[in-house]
């Protein structure tokens, strides 16, 4: 298990550019100034490429991670509109929309599902679609002390309801946000004199939300989805006070994306006024029970940062083969939702869904116990990566997730099935997967160089798809 280590970094490296350049954090690298497209990606090349690439804001709206499952109103539309054009979502979180021009019009991203403050400027270097949805801006206050016991008049007489009666007060805001942009206007509009303290990307909407509930700071401005969200975590802010007219908030991609741009503006149009689009706005925006219980779990990315409540095992256990946890954790994901009680049709069981014979030949001989389960399914593993040693560490991954899914004989076949017919044995995408996929095929699964028969191998190259995704997402904002 020597390269075992090499496999996670070369996954990473390849498959998951944000980890190249932020390592699990939120990238923050700020560009200015003009920012034409430096590259011709339209709808066509991303079909044939087979992802789009979206950047998204990480808050307790757009994008987090619950219980294990990427969640969140912007993720599940940009989901919906991938599922629509037939290829696979990859997600990268950003914190400063000055980078996104950037990320766009070099490549690193297709769509921004980002709020921004459009400018006259911004035009020129990237399109606008209609709205997604339409907002306003609204203060965030605390209500007074012992509110609890106090009637609604009372309460109402202690909070701001005009603009012009937060002069001489602090607010804070996010430097170069729409919300400080906004903030500014309003001031010289009603000629009044107030204390704007800027703070940096790293602090979230999210965070300011919290620092006026927890009495850090005593006002901030932001999106009234935002802010309603918010007061379902913390019931002693108010976010009544609205301070602008409705906005409409649009995704942004390259100016030489005409096709991109056409399509994805038809598909709003038409997804808004769809039972699809009107359960996930419910969902975010008309289940203030539900969002309690994100808000209060430790599963929660934007305030907890767990995954389970196994992750101190997977990382314990993850090290024995030098994996990155997250990995394990992912695969754990797919196996079971990360139910210990779980037991497959086939009579798999647990966290890991090992087979009884399997569990009892790798030490486990209760499958419901966490700790037996991610022992023998991590042992498994091992054995597994030890019989694919003839493949480079780079692709290695690949055919021990598919072998983990399907079992190796079937992962053999398709590896003899390629050497075959003249692909690279040694080479899963477009190589081994499309054996792989051909092994529903009477044809080849027929084929005197086959010995397992049979497979479904749709289903396991969506499995090592999902499994990496996921450990992508994970990379993002779970912490090491």
């Amino acid at each position: 298990m020597k390269q075992s280590g090499t496999i996670v970094l070369l996954v990473l490296w390849l498959l998951c550019p944000a980890f190249r350049c932020s390592q699990g954090h939120t990238e923050t690298t700020r560009y200015t100034g003009e920012d034409r497209p430096r590259v011709y990606i339209d709808l066509e090349e991303i079909r044939q490429r087979g992802t789009l690439e979206a950047l998204l804001g990480y808050n307790s709206l757009s994008y987090f991670i619950y219980r294990g499952e990427p969640m969140g109103y912007d993720f599940e539309l940009l989901q919906m509109f991938a599922n629509y054009l037939g290829v696979q979502l990859h997600v990268r979180v950003v914190s400063d929309p000055d980078s996104i021009y950037h990320y766009l019009n070099t490549g690193k991203g297709d769509i921004a599902a980002y709020r921004m403050d459009i400018k006259k400027t911004d035009r020129k270097k990237a399109r606008f679609t209609v709205p997604i949805m339409e907002i306003h801006q609204v203060l965030v206050q605390r209500k007074p002390l012992g509110w609890e016991k106090m009637p609604d008049d009372e309460i109402e007489k202690k909070l701001i309801r005009d603009f012009t009666d937060l002069a001489g007060k602090q607010v804070h805001v996010r430097m170069s946000s729409s919300q400080a942009d906004h903030l500014f206007k309003l001031i010289e509009e009603n000629n009044i004199t107030l204390d704007i303290i800027p703070v940096g990307w790293d602090i979230t909407e999210d965070d300011l939300i919290r620092m006026v509930a927890e009495g850090e700071i005593d006002y901030t401005i932001t999106d009234e989805n935002i802010a309603l969200l918010g007061s379902t975590y913390y019931p002693n802010i108010d976010v009544a006070t609205t301070l602008s007219a409705p906005q409409g908030v649009v995704w942004v991609v390259r100016k030489n994306a005409p096709l991109l741009y056409e399509s994805l503006n038809e598909w709003i149009v038409q997804t808004r006024k769809s039972m699809e689009y009107n359960l996930v706005y419910k969902k975010y925006f008309k289940n203030p029970k539900q969002i309690t219980r994100w808000a209060q779990s430790d599963y929660f990315s934007v305030t907890g940062g767990m995954i389970s409540p196994y992750d101190s095992l997977m990382r314990k256990y993850a090290v024995t083969i030098g994996w990155d946890w997250r990995l394990l954790a992912a695969l754990i994901y797919e196996e079971s939702g990360f139910d210990p009680s779980s037991c497959s049709w086939a009579g798999a069981e647990g966290l890991m869904q090992i087979m009884p014979l399997t569990g009892l030949r790798f030490g486990a001989y209760d499958l419901s116990d966490p700790e037996q389960n991610i022992r023998a399914g991590v042992a498994y593993l091992q054995w597994l990566d030890s019989h694919w040693a003839d493949i480079d560490s780079s692709e290695r991954i690949y055919f021990i997730l598919a072998s983990y899914n399907a079992g190796e004989t079937h992962v053999r076949d398709a590896v003899r099935l390629a050497e075959k017919f003249h692909a690279d044995p040694c080479t899963w995408k477009n190589h081994v997967e499309r054996f792989m996929l051909l092994k529903s095929n009477p044809r080849y699964y027929n084929d005197p160089v086959v010995s397992a028969g049979f497979c479904r191998g749709s289903s396991v190259i969506r499995y090592v798809t999902d499994v990496l995704n996921r450990y992508r997402h994970y990379v993002q904002r779970i912490p090491t």
